[in-house]
């Protein structure tokens, strides 16, 4: 049965096509499928990273208001810790000492890690993989364990000592972890080795990458090594240079179980960083607040100055 004529002057009007009416919802509901399976894949993490790492630092943030000995019964302080902890020369100390050991954790290792591994990159050297393994072996090994051993070379009967006193530098040996004026120094010391094999391993893959036509046309334009060093290595390795910092500022500013094992803060406080003092305020003080609002200060100057180190490597 055919369909009756259109009237005069109107046009017909075509029946909606099913495939395009329904093209687009099957689109939608794919799309809406893919979502819940994303939300889905990320509920578990999200829960553990809630759970495990949200739910502790919430934690310690509340506990940073109150008076607390760890076993009785609370009091609330408000801002009191805080201004303890500001107010407090033990505490202060401690920082600075953290930021001293920024220096021996990240900057030198960097200035020698690159030296290092502009050399062995750009030179033909036998056994480079041995040598990589061979510099990165400490961050394989327990730190417990490098404190162990570093402490016995620099006790007074020590390696370090017996060296000095081999080559006729009695003068110089002394008990070096319990010098006033040397014990963070030798603290110092233990973190730019272990950090030095990591900042020059990553400094490798970065110089392993820049094309060698680079180094041959400024060669050709009569650029020094210095220049070539400046303009092509060190951009090169832009992104290498900041997981490098940002690890080991984070590595130095949390530093505990090498100051715990070495000196234990001693002697006096002369070794004392922020993590280790956390842990005396709390278990062996019983002042379970000012730790916590110590934890959070740290927690904060960690990511302020991990923050500023991203953001100036970011900038053209």
């Amino acid at each position: 049965m055919t369909a009756p004529p259109a009237a005069p002057g109107t046009a017909a009007t075509p029946r909606p096509s099913r495939t395009a009416d329904t093209r687009p919802r099957r689109l939608l509901s794919k799309r809406q499928g893919r979502a819940v399976i994303s939300v889905a894949l990320l509920a578990l993490p999200l829960l553990v990273y809630g759970l495990f790492m949200l739910y502790p630092l919430g934690r310690v943030l509340m506990l940073s208001f109150y008076r607390w000995d760890g076993l009785g019964v609370g009091e609330w302080v408000g801002a009191q810790n805080y201004v303890t902890t500001f107010s407090d020369e033990r505490l202060l100390g401690a920082f600075l000492h953290a930021l001293i050991l920024i220096i021996f954790y990240a900057v030198i290792p960097l200035a020698v890690g690159l030296v290092l591994a502009t050399l062995l990159t750009r030179t033909q050297v036998r056994g480079l993989g041995f040598f990589r393994t061979v510099v990165f072996l400490p961050q394989v090994i327990a730190m417990v364990v490098l404190a162990i051993a570093w402490r016995r070379i620099y006790a007074p009967d020590g390696l370090l000592n017996s060296l000095l006193r081999g080559i006729g530098l009695d003068a110089l040996t002394r008990t070096w972890l319990g010098d006033f004026s040397t014990a963070l120094i030798a603290v110092g010391l233990i973190g730019t080795w272990v950090s030095t094999g990591l900042v020059t391993v990553l400094l490798m893959s970065g110089i392993s990458n820049i094309p060698k036509d680079y180094y041959e046309a400024a060669t050709l334009d009569g650029a020094g090594w210095w220049r070539r060093f400046w303009h092509i290595t060190i951009p090169g390795v832009r992104a290498e240079i900041l997981v490098s910092l940002t690890l080991t500022v984070i590595a130095a500013l949390k530093t505990f179980d090498l100051v715990y094992v070495t000196t234990s803060g001693g002697p006096g406080t002369s070794t004392t960083v922020p993590s280790y003092e956390v842990y005396n305020q709390a278990f062996r003080l019983g002042s379970v607040g000012t730790a916590s609002s110590l934890a959070v200060i740290l927690t904060l100057v960690i990511f302020a100055i991990n923050l500023t180190i991203n953001l100036l490597g970011e900038r053209d």
